[in-house]
């Protein structure tokens, strides 16, 4: 998958290093992916939430961040909308 964009983890790693290693993880699974449908990102991520509008939020660190993407599954493509702590992600509205 296209992952747009790489530098969103960058910015979101310099302010919070906390979950680095999980996020740097969850970009190279990403990248190496092939996610047609829905049930593809379940089946590496089953804990991954769907939301209307293609929009995928996956739990990262054990719940305690969420990284909240728009898949475009026919071109291939995952655009990062938004990183935070689950608290800052109850604030957002998404959908």
């Amino acid at each position: 998958m296209n992952v747009i964009s790489r530098s969103t983890i960058r910015e979101f790693i310099e302010k919070d290093n906390r979950c680095e290693q999980q996020l740097n993880s969850w970009y190279h699974l990403a990248i190496l992916a092939d996610w047609k449908k829905p049930q593809d990102v379940k089946s590496k991520f089953s804990s991954a939430s769907f939301l209307p509008g293609n929009i995928v939020v996956f739990n990262i660190k054990g719940n305690s961040y969420r990284l909240v993407t728009r898949i475009a599954y026919n071109c291939g493509s995952v655009y990062i909308q938004f990183i935070g702590t689950h608290a800052e992600y109850n604030k957002k509205k998404f959908g």
